[in-house]
């Protein structure tokens, strides 16, 4: 299989392929850009932005050259600021409102300086900020994506001693693994983990939360298993943000034929950049039209496949990826097939995938068949349901999601919640403001006394609206 499935291309190539899609901004560039900024009052960018930065006061430190300063603005905000800055939507965001936009001129590019100056942070070293006086108390973190980080560094600012459980070797979670190398790599949010640890998070990697019972932690492999009873014990209060579960299924035949994968695990693999070990046909289907299936035609292209196919079952309308994503992918020379309903996977002899089948969803419902030897799935991932049911026995509503009040308790009083969990699906600056309001709610719960965090002016909703059936 492995000399079938890897990209024809040398090294040379696939790295210039994956080369940063939004290169940085150099110093003369960020200072011109900066000083476009009319650093208005009210700004409709700040209110745009989920995590509300201060985008003026961060584009005019720039423009002042004080590079620390407004890194501090955006961190202060938002904890994985330089993750954001290069994956947000900020067409649809910040950028999407600047009112140099309908001054018939170009947004200011917000998304890059803000790059510009959380990439100075993090590279110098400088301390951002410090862990808080200690308080005594103590809170356990599950999951180090998005909501975890950012949670886990309100509450260590505010003087708690915390601990974030994470049951892969990296932190991060998707914005680790999950993410299109060409728009960030695992540096980035690995730098934004190791500045959450030196304010005094400690983090335990491998480590998976399982059901109560076992008096002590156990190891299986090279993964600890630690019960929730134990770390209920060992903490004041708990915060959940383990994102969503693995790809949904098909429910169509051929589904565990070789060659068909998942999504998310086809990213992970990339994310290692160890190129040869990348699972590659020479024609490659995606199911789904939504932003991870274009992180994955525009990847298998870049890779080298000869041929790649997105299949949708709605119309290109309907597509539930962004405008500039869809247009990336066509620039990629992907190729659409629109209103088209996967029914089966086809194999060969020995078991390996030879075609999709599929069945029009218009008024003709005609059976055809696309001849291809690599079936990706992008069609949303499946909630946790058993997760949250047996082992934290927190509540859930019909979809699967986390049941939270307005300071993201639920309905165990000891345990928090935030992230895609909750919300069942959103964009990472989203989970990062849902932790920074989680910190906020466990410090009333523990102490009675109320803490406002910079942009925390608007409450996150418990739930944000979502399709849950996307492909």
């Amino acid at each position: 299989m492995a000399d079938s499935y890897c990209t024809p291309l040398d090294i040379t190539e696939i790295e210039r392929n994956f080369a940063d899609i939004h290169p940085a901004m150099s110093a003369p560039e960020a200072l011109a850009e900066a000083n476009r900024c009319l650093y208005c009052f009210d700004a409709p960018c700040m209110r745009a932005c989920p995590t509300h930065i201060d985008v003026p006061s961060f584009i005019k430190k720039i423009a002042s050259g004080n590079l620390h300063g407004s890194a501090r603005v955006i961190f202060d905000a938002n904890p994985i600021g330089a993750t954001c800055a290069r994956v947000c939507p900020v067409e649809a965001l910040c950028e999407g409102a600047c009112v140099e936009g309908t001054l018939l001129q170009k947004p200011i590019e917000i998304g890059r300086l803000q790059r510009y100056a959380t990439d100075h942070a993090l590279t110098h070293g400088r301390p951002i900020f410090e862990k808080g006086a200690p308080n005594g108390r103590s809170v356990g973190v599950i999951g180090s994506g998005p909501a975890g980080l950012s949670c886990a560094t309100y509450l260590s600012r505010l003087g708690y001693d915390v601990t974030v459980y994470e049951r892969k070797e990296k932190a991060g979670g998707l914005d680790t693994y999950g993410m299109a190398e060409y728009k960030m790599p695992q540096s980035v949010s690995q730098s934004e983990a190791e500045h959450v640890a030196a304010i005094g998070a400690k983090f335990m990697l491998n480590t998976e939360i399982v059901k109560g019972g076992a008096a002590e932690p156990e190891v299986l492999g090279e993964v600890n298993r630690v019960s929730i009873d134990l770390i209920r014990e060992w903490h004041d209060a708990v915060f959940v943000g383990v994102g969503l579960g693995s790809t949904n299924m098909l429910g169509i035949p051929g589904e565990d034929f070789d060659g068909v994968y998942d999504a998310l695990a086809f990213i992970e693999k990339i994310k290692s950049r160890e190129w040869r070990s990348v699972p590659l046909g020479k024609t490659v289907c995606v199911i789904g039209a939504g932003n991870t299936a274009v992180d994955a035609v525009t990847q298998a292209k870049r890779l080298g496949a000869e041929k790649v196919v997105m299949v949708y079952r709605r119309t290109e309308k309907e597509a539930p990826a962004y405008d500039y994503e869809m247009e990336l992918a066509r620039k990629d020379g992907i190729q659409f097939v629109w209103q088209a309903a996967p029914v089966g996977i086809l194999a060969d002899d020995s078991g390996r995938v030879k075609g999709l089948r599929c069945e029009r969803t218009g008024e003709s419902h005609e059976l055809f068949e696309i001849p291809c030897d690599m079936v990706i799935k992008a069609v949303g991932q499946q909630k946790l349901r058993a997760f949250f049911a047996d082992v934290l026995g927190v509540e859930t509503d019909e979809k699967g999601r986390v049941v939270v009040n307005d300071n993201m308790r639920t309905s165990e009083p000891q345990i928090f919640a935030g992230g895609d969990c909750v919300n069942g699906g959103a964009e990472a600056v989203d989970a990062a403001q849902m932790g920074k309001h989680a910190a906020m709610g466990i410090h009333s719960y523990l102490t009675g006394e109320e803490v406002e965090f910079a942009g925390a002016f608007v409450r996150v909703p418990p739930k944000a609206p979502v399709d849950p059936n996307p492909h």
